[in-house]
């Protein structure tokens, strides 16, 4: 096991070399700092921030939090725990590529280890950046990330498949332009076949992520597939919101208590997370 770090670039260092083929980094995506603390405390040996789980904490739905919102939640939670953070920063909060830069230089200010970039435009009508327009500011992340006194790891995103563009070539060929602009790590999320997985690892030579969906292969196989990177998004944070609903309907339509185990598990793994940097 790498040891652990405390200094951002230290922490970037770490980071990216945790980005192993064969052996995926499992990057649990925490939505505050309690949710961080309890996700270390299981063993997991980097995070990153989830954009709709933060939003949740906030009674928002993805995409209605600021940047400045965004990053006083990451400091959080690179200051809850030692290991490396990663933030979801969306689009880095700006459609020009200054924008985007300063975003990036302001990770980096926050202490995070590394952060993502997507090509979604926000748009109803036109969603995804044009692909040159898309790699410019992937250019101007990439430049912030690896040009100032501290070294950001810059994860590119091609959001197609989120967003009602299921097209793997166009895809492929934009991981390509991100990866020549000086992107760390690529990102499809939406991917879940075999096949279309196989294709971006080999048709890349950065780390690639993948996003833990329903149809998504286990570990095992994305390991053989050559991917580097598995996290979740907003999954565990709305899972526990599920939990919620679940007590909280058993409470009020059927008026027991089973809910009480969950709860008895959930107070066990905080105690034991909260108590290690709880003050004297």
């Amino acid at each position: 096991m790498l040891p652990v770090v405390t200094g951002q670039a230290d922490k970037a260092a770490r980071f990216i070399a945790l980005h192993r083929r064969g052996r995926p980094l499992l990057m649990p995506n925490p939505w505050d700092a309690g949710s961080a603390r309890l996700l270390a405390s299981l063993g997991f040996e980097a995070l990153a921030t989830t954009s709709s789980g933060h939003a949740a904490t906030l009674g928002r739905l993805d995409y209605h939090v600021t940047r400045e919102d965004a990053l006083t939640n990451a400091a959080r939670i690179v200051e809850a725990t030692e290991l490396p953070v990663s933030a979801d920063l969306e689009d880095c909060f700006a459609a020009e590529p200054d924008g985007v830069a300063q975003t990036v230089r302001l990770a980096i200010d926050a202490g995070l280890a590394g952060c993502s970039i997507e090509d979604f435009s926000g748009e109803d009508q036109d969603p995804i950046y044009e692909r040159s327009r898309a790699a410019e500011r992937v250019a101007a992340a990439a430049e912030a990330a690896h040009s100032g006194s501290g070294r950001l790891i810059l994860t590119a995103r091609a959001e197609n498949y989120l967003h009602g563009r299921p097209d793997l070539a166009d895809t492929i060929a934009r991981l390509e332009a991100y990866q020549e602009a000086g992107a760390d790590v690529l990102y499809a999320p939406g991917l879940t076949a075999v096949e279309d997985i196989r294709h971006v690892v080999e048709s890349v030579d950065r780390p690639v992520n993948v996003l833990a969906v329903a149809g998504v292969p286990p570990v095992e196989e994305l390991a053989r597939l050559g991917v580097c990177r598995l996290s979740v998004g907003g999954a565990f944070a709305f899972a526990a919101l599920g939990a919620v609903v679940d007590a909280a309907t058993e409470l009020r339509e059927r008026g027991t208590y089973g809910y009480a185990e969950l709860a008895a598990t959930g107070r066990r793994a905080a105690q034991v997370a909260f108590a290690e940097k709880s003050p004297a």
